[in-house]
């Protein structure tokens, strides 16, 4: 498969395609309002406690440890979800070991947003019916409060869409994390409370949780509505300097849709891609391989600006 013809399919086609009619799990026909989405408040109140948890600083009080560790806690749960949830388990963007492949996962459910299988399964679902009425966090259809978290409340994210999963169904490993997302979550809150105490629970697994969500909403929300766009892609992905900031990465949200089996989000040099630099290093200890990177051709291809695009981003990543 050439790189051109990966552009719209970079998995294989059962993989990507709409399950069968009537599958368990799958999508069905496109939504009516959105009203009959509406969030199921009861079965979001640990959602909803997690929110409220950060305000216990105001007990705690903050120290220079809690915030360390709320920092790290906030890095090693952004590259779970950016590197493991995102590049590998979604869109299969390199490759690793077994044993390298369960740690990506435990650190993508150490940020609490559900299982591995879940989280590519959901994934590759906006990918096929991207700003589409179909597409459960499209802002451009159903608005940006919606896009950026009521998706998340609704009973149409409750369940794993298996069919759209198939490739990681035969790994038992990664089928048992995905039912017990929450073993991760709860042994990352109790190291923090082991380290830094009351103070290191609220800030190094509540706060730091919190804010890892709402990066990871962002990608979402403001990189379909909010940016610039390089690529002529079917949908209104932009890409969001802020938001690759935040989001290791994340945020070359255009160049991602134009590209969705690259390993790297950042095509350029000056585009700023924490994930893949730590990829790269992992790369060097030989813990990941097989780097997909776009070619030449990629890079030119559905250019919206060829002449000015060619001159001034000659120079990849």
């Amino acid at each position: 498969m050439t790189q051109l013809s990966t552009l719209r399919t970079p998995l294989r086609a059962d993989v990507m395609a709409p399950p069968e009619k009537g599958a368990p799990g799958s999508p069905g026909p496109a939504p009516s309002p959105r009203f009959r989405w509406a969030p199921n408040w009861l079965r979001n109140v640990p959602f909803l406690l997690l929110h409220l948890a950060p305000l216990a600083i105001l007990l705690t009080g903050t120290d220079a440890r809690a915030l360390v560790l709320c920092g790290v806690c906030y890095l090693l749960q952004m590259f779970g979800i950016t590197a493991g949830y995102h590049r590998y388990f979604s869109h299969r963007a390199y490759k690793t070991s077994r044993v390298f492949q369960f740690v990506l996962a435990w650190l993508g459910c150490s940020a609490a947003q559900k299982g591995p299988l879940w989280w590519a399964a959901a994934h590759r679902h906006h990918h096929r019916y991207s700003d589409t009425p179909e597409d459960w966090h499209s802002p451009v259809v159903h608005g940006f409060w919606w896009s950026h978290v009521g998706w998340v409340l609704s009973p149409i994210s409750a369940a794993t869409d298996w069919p759209s999963v198939r490739d990681w169904r035969r790994y038992p490993e990664l089928c048992w994390l995905d039912r017990k997302h929450w073993v991760p979550p709860v042994v990352l809150a109790a190291l923090c409370f082991l380290i830094g105490g009351w103070s290191g629970l609220v800030w190094g697994f509540f706060v730091s949780n919190v804010l890892s969500h709402h990066a990871t909403f962002t990608v979402n929300s403001l990189c379909h509505i909010i940016g610039r766009r390089r690529y002529a892609t079917p949908d209104e992905s932009r890409n969001n300097l802020f938001v690759a900031l935040i989001a290791l990465g994340e945020g070359w949200h255009n160049n991602h849709h134009h590209y969705q089996s690259s390993a790297n989000q950042g095509f350029f040099w000056w585009e700023i891609d924490i994930s893949y630099t730590i990829l790269r290093l992992l790369g060097l200890l030989g813990l990941v391989w097989d780097l997909r990177k776009p070619g030449a051709k990629v890079l030119v291809f559905r250019l919206l600006r060829p002449k000015k695009q060619a001159a001034g981003e000659r120079k990849p990543a």
